[in-house]
């Protein structure tokens, strides 16, 4: 996954959203599937919201993992094993599987969100949207907080909801996931402080 991210290009992650988008599953392992119904393959909404922005790989004996409860404010029993074999790419990347998880409880050390908990496996990326003035651009971040790529997709290009954006950084506030996009919002002010 790492090497499919940075193969991306700025033309890629600049775009139109939904092609953006497209790219960061390509990236991610994962078929574009809008149109599928959810449990059987639907990625449409993979980065399209606050909460399902974790890029996370798996190996097969691990994707058929229910939620037991142990992961809170995601339901029980959350079967995704059979939509995780449709919609990977696994002709090109091999056995196993990915999946745009929950993010939900991440801020926490060890994080206890779907892809640490019920599916025992780091994040590939996630992608956490800049609380700047329009929360316009995304960082991906690797699963210590490192980036790996950057975006400012084109404007009224069917950007997720700016509530969403908005949520998305909320979720990972003051964790290692926002340290990144901390530092961008803390240069620009910075630069724009000594104009």
């Amino acid at each position: 996954m790492l090497q499919r991210v940075a193969q991306l290009t700025s033309e890629d992650l600049n775009g139109e959203w939904e092609s953006v988008r497209k790219k960061l599953l390509w990236a991610g392992g994962l078929k574009d599937l809008p149109n599928a119904s959810p449990g059987q393959g639907y990625t449409g909404h993979a980065f399209n919201d606050y909460n399902h922005v974790d890029l996370t790989t798996m190996n097969d004996v691990v994707s058929d993992n229910e939620n037991d409860g142990t992961v809170k404010l995601i339901a029980v029993g959350n079967q995704l094993g059979a939509g995780i074999r449709i919609a990977s790419i696994r002709e090109e990347l091999g056995p196993g599987g990915s999946w745009s998880t929950c993010a939900d409880n991440c801020r926490y050390d060890p994080p206890r969100d779907v892809a640490h908990l019920q599916f025992r496996s780091r994040i590939a990326f996630k992608l956490v949207w800049v609380p700047n003035d329009h929360y316009d651009t995304f960082v991906l971040v690797d699963d210590s907080g490192k980036e790996l790529a950057r975006g400012t997709p084109a404007h009224n290009s069917g950007l997720p909801d700016i509530r969403q954006r908005r949520a998305n950084y909320q979720l990972v506030q003051h964790s290692k996931y926002a340290t990144v996009v901390d530092a961008i919002v803390a240069a620009s002010s910075s630069s724009s402080s000594s104009s």
